[in-house]
């Protein structure tokens, strides 16, 4: 996870991060009697730390921690493969179209009002994911789930900002919400795979209630932070979301029901009318949730349009390579969880340690061109699949590979979503990044799966369903075979993979600026990289 800090002559602060666990940013402009510590904060700042820290390593967790459940899920409810994906993609979509809408609430009523708001309902959403009786109630508490990380994640930032003054005690503060970020997504694989294991897939859900109940106890250490002037975009929210899951669902019917189906088109058309009005709002609106002026520099679009496919890239990866693992290769959860530690492990080393040197000596689009042909290679590997393949040979370099190139680009368009932008603009900039990361893993995890399913069932009709039939009836030959149209479904889908990383290769090289940008080291006030 990379974080920049700012410091103003006057004292204002403005802090923005971005985290590439399916982690968010946020930036809070406060003033210099906002930021200064309360006394219950200044008495507690370890445990206010902790409460801010532990908040966002729930959200980030719960990225990650329902992929390992997913076949669990499947079986128990008899998912067909292209309905699962919602699991994962009702989450995603609430949490990345309404992040802009939750920080803003923070700004407008007060971060640790909508802090605990936010907490609330995420633990609800949790509880009643994990008490779901089928599939579709379970998608509804993912959705709510949403709803509540889009609340804290940018809230929990903007209380650093108003608990700790500037200076040690907030770069402190910082340093363990990066770290605590930034290990979110390997915590969440490994715990999803250790509850699914020793108890059953709802765990996955019932974590978080501790979790969240202690964080929401805690909160009453940290500062309020005053509220400010302005309205909430409620109907930017309500077009742009319910488009955007307009255009997951047609894309995911046409899957099934072909892309002539009326209800495929019709889903279409509403989407696309949709997003229209949504446009339409931003560019009428005073307190618009996303300022088009911003898009309309050339380097930052190509910024937000890469981290686009970046973020399909990585929902796929860790999406089609759970259910091969786990139903191809009879890995069982924990193993499963265990498996990924080579892709947190380049992660961390693209992202963390190699990501700040390059970018004091490259531009930004240079390491991000060369980050998307790792990317692409590690790709064009996990496409090569068979049902036999070696984990150590195969799945383990594949995956290193991969998370060096996807977590290589992190920093410099971190860097690039922010640069030239005004200081009152810069929160809302890298806001805007991880909600194009987010809705890129939901669109382009859609669009994949429809591509893995069709591969699949061209191989062997409903491969999915026969995969599961043959298992339960013990007949390896079948068995056999629906394991390989599987396998060729998931190639399919990586190969679609690469062409997504091959497009932010292009756009990289066209739109991003060719000056190198700061590294964190060179800013006033530099956070740590973790």
């Amino acid at each position: 996870m990379a974080s920049l800090g700012r410091r103003s002559s006057a004292g204002d602060a403005t802090t923005a991060t971005f985290s590439p666990g399916d982690t968010m940013a946020y930036a809070s402009k406060t003033t210099s009697a906002e930021t200064a510590p309360t006394t219950p904060a200044e008495r507690h700042a370890g445990l206010a730390i902790f409460v801010i820290a532990a908040a966002q390593l729930m959200v980030v967790l719960d990225g990650t921690i329902v992929n390992i459940a997913l076949p669990s899920i499947q079986r128990d409810f008899t998912i067909a493969p292209s309905a699962l994906t919602w699991v994962i993609t009702s989450y995603a979509l609430a949490f990345g179209g309404l992040l802009l809408l939750g920080g803003r609430a923070g700004d407008i009523f007060g971060r640790r009002r909508m802090f605990r708001i936010g907490l609330v309902v995420f633990t609800i959403a949790s509880l009643l994911g994990g008490l779901a009786p089928n599939v579709e109630l379970l998608i509804a508490a993912r959705v709510l789930q949403g709803v509540g990380g889009a609340i804290i994640a940018p809230t929990a930032l903007s209380l650093i900002a108003t608990t700790f003054a500037e200076g040690p005690a907030r770069s402190r503060a910082l340093g363990v919400y990066a770290a605590m970020a930034g290990i979110g997504s390997t915590v969440g694989l490994l715990l999803g795979g250790l509850l699914t294991d020793a108890l059953n897939w709802r765990w996955v859900m019932f974590v978080n209630i501790p979790i969240g109940i202690g964080v929401l106890l805690g909160t009453r250490i940290l500062a309020e932070g005053t509220g400010g002037r302005g309205r909430l975009d409620v109907p930017g929210a309500i077009t742009g979301t319910a488009g955007l899951v307009s255009l997951v669902y047609a894309i995911t019917r046409g899957g099934e029901a072909g892309f002539g189906d009326r209800v495929t088109l019709g889903c279409f058309a509403v989407a696309a009318v949709l997003l229209a009005l949504f446009l339409v709002i931003q560019a009428r609106s005073t307190h618009p949730m996303l300022p088009l002026k911003l898009l309309r520099d050339r380097n930052r679009a190509a910024t937000y349009t890469t981290i686009l496919f970046v973020g399909s890239a990585m929902f796929a990866s860790f999406y089609f390579l759970t259910l091969y693992m786990q139903q191809v290769l009879d890995f069982g959860p924990m193993r499963a969880g265990l498996a990924y530690l080579p892709y947190s492990a380049g992660m961390m080393v693209s992202a963390g340690i190699l990501g700040p040197r390059l970018v004091a000596r490259f531009p930004s689009r240079v390491i991000v061109a060369g980050a998307m042909l790792l990317g692409t290679i590690g790709m064009f590997w996990f496409s090569r699949l068979t049902p036999d393949s070696s984990y150590t040979l195969h799945l383990m370099p594949a995956m290193f590979l991969t998370a060096l190139g996807l977590g290589g680009a992190f920093l410099p368009l971190t860097l690039s979503a922010v640069a030239g932008v005004a200081r009152e603009d810069s929160g809302i900039a890298s806001a805007i990044l991880n909600t194009a990361q987010q809705i890129g893993g939901a669109l382009g995890l859609s669009v994949l799966a429809t591509i893995s399913t069709t591969a699949a069932n061209n191989a062997l009709p409903d491969a999915g369903q026969v995969f599961f039939a043959a298992r339960a009836a013990g007949d390896p030959g079948l068995l056999a075979r629906a394991a390989d149209a599987l396998t060729q479904g998931y190639s399919a889908a990586f190969i679609g993979g690469c062409a997504l990383l091959l497009v932010a290769l292009v756009v990289a090289l066209v739109g991003l600026n060719a000056k190198r940008r700061p590294a964190p080291a060179e800013e006033e006030e530099p956070a740590p990289v973790a």
